[in-house]
């Protein structure tokens, strides 16, 4: 039977309320107004060369929000996993001295909230860094619309006065804030990835994680905005979901071009874009490509790198900030 992949997000819109307790003198300013703290939570990475983009959004986050304590979180349990276990290798930390420690000591997004409500923070806005709203995102919101529903004995107890939810950079379902409209904004952003796919006269593909439990029908949605807005063919295959790497390839033939410009639609550009992408393992996309008759340059770039793909979460925090629920109705 089919089932509506974007449900548990309807769901989570339908259960936001408003939390009208009065606010408590703890974790207020002196003028009465609840201390606000942003945190970024990005699906992380493992690899040190990749954490350049995540810094990046997270300094132009900064920049926007003077004076706002900015906290990162990874929302991957297995990448976590990793950071926890250099932080106790000193060999590794020495190996890696420019690894900033808020990464080193990176917690989970409900734990980075926890650890700013003990510290007295009420008025919270977390911004999700993923690319669209599949899995990590649906376990996002309902993880806030736990936190939201906290009821206390009294009123000054409730932990937080305001929590809100920015969506991901190709949007969220919903009217508030129409995803085409994002997907348009993220087209935008690319234009000098077509400028340069443009002057080595290749074709401009993109490898985009997807997800085997959502539907990944956005990225053919956004293939298809890149290819009208640019006026330049524009490819987008998944490593999960669809549209895959057959599919990609049936694509690329029809062109007739043989030049490929190969980008990883992530993030960062970590474990997938270095190997299942760019490696010279036989499985690998490059080869693969190659293998079917392709000439291809690949570019280990992730997109929070491009000023203006880190932007578009920077504006989707401030449509969240200027919400008076969780998540846009």
């Amino acid at each position: 039977m089919f089932r509506f992949p974007f449900r548990p997000l309807c769901v989570a819109l339908t259960l936001c309320l408003v939390l009208t307790a009065a606010p408590a003198l703890a974790g207020h300013k002196a003028d009465g107004a609840a201390k606000q703290a942003i945190v970024l939570a990005a699906f992380g990475t493992s690899y040190p060369t990749g954490l350049d983009s995540i810094l990046n959004i997270k300094t132009r986050v900064e920049k926007a929000y003077p004076g706002v304590p900015v906290r990162l979180a990874f929302t991957s349990s297995i990448i976590r996993k990793i950071w926890s276990k250099r932080r106790h290798d000193p060999e590794w930390q020495k190996a890696n001295q420019d690894v900033p420690r808020e990464v080193l000591f990176v917690k989970s997004p409900l734990a980075t909230v926890a650890d700013l409500q003990d510290e007295g923070y009420k008025d919270l806005a977390v911004q999700t860094l993923h690319v669209f709203a599949g899995e990590e995102f649906s376990d996002l919101t309902n993880m806030m619309i736990g936190l939201r529903s906290i009821r206390t004995v009294k009123a000054k107890s409730i932990p937080f006065n305001k929590l809100r939810l920015g969506r991901p950079a190709l949007g969220m379902p919903g009217d508030a804030y129409p995803y085409t409209d994002d997907i348009a904004a993220a087209a935008a952003a690319l234009k000098g990835d077509v400028d340069e796919a443009k002057k080595m006269g290749a074709t401009l593909v993109y490898m985009g994680h997807g997800n085997d439990f959502y539907s990944t029908g956005i990225y053919s949605e956004f293939q298809h905005v890149m290819q009208t807005s640019h006026d330049y063919p524009v490819f987008v295959g998944c490593v999960e979901g669809f549209p895959g790497f057959d599919e990609l390839v049936a694509e690329l033939k029809a062109t007739g071009k043989k030049k490929i410009l190969l980008k990883p639609f992530m993030v960062v550009a970590g474990d997938h874009a270095s190997n299942d992408m760019a490696g010279d393992e036989d499985d690998s996309w490059k080869v693969m490509l190659t293998r079917a008759g392709f000439s291809v340059t690949t570019q280990l770039r992730g997109l929070g790198s491009v000023d203006a793909w880190a932007d578009l979460y920077v504006n989707h925090l401030k449509d969240a900030m200027a919400q008076s629920h969780m998540l846009p109705r």
